[in-house]
């Protein structure tokens, strides 16, 4: 049977928390993001992701981004590739701290927004946040963008890796995301996330926004939790997985 992780970003809303939205989403995925406090997530918000993802048996992974809150980490900075390594080691190291606490273990890293978004074509940057993450360890698997340099960068610097798709997302013609700015760059519609979700999982091909057919080879498929209505496109799209005959698993 084929088979195919399930994460989303998490403990970036606080809201989310508080309303159950968050821990209704943890019913349909097997991997949870967690902002480490750079452009969300503070300690409070840390370990209570960490405690709904123990309860409901799902990976934990460390989601760092760039320091900046008020925009939610979703603008470039220029910062050099020590900074970014010092910001990526702190983060990882605030919520690995907390996991411990809780008996927790951190399986993978996955860089947030702006950060992952750069990371995909600049060597350099993928660099910096693969030194940060193993000054803390190299013993845990680094998520990045299917078929892009970032994934080569991760695996030189002695990482496992997984590949990365997402489901709420449209994408360029060049596999890459369709940026934020434009109205369709998210995939609103739960039948559209699933529809592409299976695409990937099951021919590893998805539609670009143009028209195109492009493929894609991933391991993961990410939802995001701050799109509206994420509870209701992970549950169409774990249950599209599954009708589909594929099983959804941690990495």
């Amino acid at each position: 049977m084929q088979h195919i992780d399930l994460n989303c970003d998490m403990g970036e809303i606080p809201e989310a928390i508080a309303d159950g939205l968050q821990e209704s989403l943890m019913k349909w995925i097997t991997s949870a993001n967690i902002a480490c406090g750079g452009h969300a997530g503070d300690a409070q918000m840390m370990e209570e992701t960490i405690r709904q993802a123990v309860k409901h048996n799902i990976a934990i992974g460390a989601h760092p981004g760039y320091p900046d809150p008020e925009n939610f980490g979703r603008f470039e900075l220029k910062l050099s590739s020590g900074e970014v390594a010092d910001f990526v080691f702190e983060q990882v190291s605030a919520l690995a701290a907390i996991a411990k606490k809780l008996n927790a273990k951190i399986r993978h890293v996955k860089p947030h927004g702006a950060l992952y978004n750069q990371a995909v074509h600049n060597r350099e940057l993928a660099g910096a946040i693969a030194e940060g993450v193993a000054r803390w360890s190299r013993e845990v698997v680094l998520v990045g963008l299917a078929g892009s340099p970032m994934l080569d960068v991760f695996r030189n610097a002695g990482f496992g890796v997984a590949a990365e798709a997402f489901a709420d997302r449209r994408y360029e013609p060049d596999g890459t995301l369709r940026p934020r700015k434009f109205r369709d760059a998210l995939l609103r519609e739960p039948a559209d996330a699933a529809e592409q979700a299976v695409s990937i999982a099951t021919r590893g091909k998805l539609i670009a926004q143009n028209g195109s057919e492009i493929s894609v080879d991933a391991q993961t498929l990410c939802i995001h939790g701050d799109t509206p209505g994420s509870d209701k496109i992970a549950a169409a799209v774990a249950q599209a997985l599954g009708a589909a005959g594929v099983s959804v698993q941690a990495l």
